[in-house]
């Protein structure tokens, strides 16, 4: 007896995955109508490109300055590991921890994870301790929160720019890119295919 079964997240319906398959590349579900996964050509090769697009985005965003402030004349520069040790000499140790683990640690846990899981699938190869990473990376998923950090230093360069000049620094601009290409990847990442390929390639 075939026991490869999918419960629909909304339902609770159990569905064959023979009777899962969709000319449209879209799995819905029949009773309620939502949407299980997608089913795309090359999906592997594009995650792992935006991932590693993402990793570039992330080491390149954490080593150049966030922003700059001109202040008659004096300019002032800082980064992200910047911004977290002012924070923690300010006596805010809780802040400055929760800036670098969603911002940093958590993103890059997540993109390493999702590169360990890819990279041997795409090659035709199950990777090693699959489980445990693929817990990891949903474990970090929710933690990653570089939009809520984009947003904040907006609000907080607004606020500025009466009082000072803004000098945008490369950084911004590349957790802006990452913000879009985490969100593309986010869009386009189907956890049934991770499965599906490890099952489908060589022990």
């Amino acid at each position: 007896m075939n026991q490869n079964l999918t419960a629909c997240y909304e339902c609770d319906l159990l569905l064959r995955e023979t009777c899962m398959a969709g000319a449209t590349g879209v799995v819905i579900c029949p009773r309620c109508g939502a949407e299980l996964h997608r089913v795309g050509r090359n999906t592997l090769e594009k995650c792992l490109a935006l991932t590693c697009a993402a990793l570039v985005l992330l080491l390149i965003a954490n080593l150049f300055p966030i922003v700059g402030l001109n202040i008659q004349g004096h300019q002032v520069e800082t980064t992200v590991f910047g911004a977290a040790r002012q924070l923690w000499r300010d006596d805010m140790p809780i802040v400055a921890t929760l800036l670098l683990l969603t911002t940093v640690l958590m993103p890059l846990i997540e993109l390493c994870a999702l590169g360990w899981l890819l990279l041997p699938l795409w090659r035709g190869y199950r990777p090693r301790w699959f489980a445990p990473v693929f817990r990891a990376l949903q474990l970090a998923h929710p933690w990653a929160m570089v939009e809520v950090f984009i947003l904040g230093v907006l609000v907080s360069l607004v606020k500025l720019s009466h009082l000072a000049d803004v000098l945008p620094g490369p950084a911004i601009w590349c957790f802006g890119a990452l913000m879009l290409v985490l969100s593309v990847l986010s869009s386009i990442l189907d956890h049934q295919a991770l499965w599906s390929a490890w099952e489908a390639a060589e022990a």
